[in-house]
């Protein structure tokens, strides 16, 4: 029995690639679909009148367009380029370039490991059911390691193989922040009350962020915190500052904090 072909879905953006420009629009194939057919009109390729298509697509040209209609009886798809905002267009190719990624990190594995495509597919229908995308597979991988792989009816071998073959590829971008710490203590002994009070605060990293602190000359610290995004960094940094202040004026002593850029 032949299956159906899979059909994208209205207000989904697709990558395309033109085929052939008439006088009423482009011709397109949709790479993600099997290269199925779909056809561009003229008055969706610009807001207002265009004179010459070829000024704005032309043959070869791959482009990010948006399904607005689809015909499943005729396995026909309408595509926009005027209705694809700046942002939207932004936001596809950095997923087609995470795709692209993740796909070649699993075709390194493939051939390390010499898998045959029935297997490779079936591994990687265990990763999207996991993870929902190859590459937010990868990238956790590369993040957390093999641990997160074990609830997954995977051989050890890929799993090491992929875990080893992610964190060469994948890097994973961070931001860093921090501030500077003044911290006293009059106590006899508040250089030790300071120092493990600090100390806690670096061992208590959280899996996603990494808090490190440097004795700039007393009473002042500077606290480092790294994180994959800002939000998650400064949650972090007012987390470890809360930590430290809690702890060092229940000993009576002193905490000041500047944040710096």
């Amino acid at each position: 029995m032949e299956l159906e072909p899979l059909l994208p879905e209205e207000g989904e953006l697709v990558l395309a690639t033109v085929k052939n420009i008439t006088s009423h629009g482009a011709y397109v194939t949709l790479d993600e679909y099997g290269d199925m057919d779909g056809f561009l009109h003229i008055s969706e390729i610009r807001t207002g009148w265009v004179r010459h298509i070829e000024r704005y697509v032309g043959v070869g040209q791959k482009k990010i367009l948006k399904v607005i209609r689809i015909s499943k009886t005729r396995k026909e798809v309408d595509l926009s380029l005027r209705q694809v905002s700046g942002e939207e267009r932004r936001e596809k190719l950095i997923a087609i370039k995470r795709d692209e990624k993740a796909n070649s990190t699993l075709q390194l594995v493939e051939r390390k490991l010499d898998l045959d495509e029935k297997t490779s597919s079936m591994y990687k229908e265990l990763l999207i059911g996991e993870f929902e995308t190859l590459y937010d597979a990868v990238e956790q991988i590369s993040k957390k390691g093999i641990n997160i792989l074990k609830k997954l009816d995977l051989p050890e071998d890929y799993s090491s193989t992929l875990e080893a073959i992610a964190k060469e590829k994948i890097i994973v971008p961070t931001v860093k922040i921090h501030g500077i710490m003044e911290l006293r203590s009059n106590l006899p002994d508040g250089i030790e009350i300071i120092k493990l009070a600090l100390l806690d605060v670096e061992n208590s990293d959280a899996e996603d962020t990494k808090v490190k602190i440097r004795y700039l000359g007393a009473p002042r610290y500077r606290i480092d915190v790294e994180a994959e995004n800002y939000k998650i960094a400064e949650k972090a940094l007012q987390t470890s500052i809360e930590k430290v202040n809690a702890t060092v004026e229940k000993k009576k002593g002193s905490f000041s904090f500047k944040r710096e850029r």
